[in-house]
């Protein structure tokens, strides 16, 4: 992955709360995985931004070397990464995600 790329990447994650890069956009969801995702966040009723990986291979692979994580969607909050949508359904099931969202949107 370039320089250029990586800090691409990084700025935003850091210029964000809350990031999504996924397949499609907020409001069309180009995967099941995508649309789970954004289906959580929207249920949570929290500000989120997204970049569609499928509009820019280099950010697409780049963001699978950046977290060493092999799929679409990333979640990253506050600068963390989280997981993908199999992760975030979990987190929510389970009430954590709620907890992360909040410390997030309060610091």
């Amino acid at each position: 992955m370039s320089q250029a790329v990586q800090e691409r990447i990084e700025n935003l994650i850091k210029q964000n709360k809350i990031f999504v890069f996924m397949k499609g956009t907020k409001l069309m969801p180009q995967c099941g995985f995508s649309n789970n995702v954004v289906q959580i966040l929207n249920s949570l009723g929290v500000p989120f931004e997204t970049i569609n990986v499928l509009d820019d291979s280099e950010i697409r692979q780049g963001i699978k070397d950046y977290s060493n994580w092999p799929t679409i969607p990333q979640v990253y909050i506050n600068g963390e990464f989280i997981g993908g949508s199999d992760i975030l359904i979990e987190m929510y099931q389970n009430g954590s995600l709620q907890e992360k969202v909040e410390v997030a949107l309060a610091s």
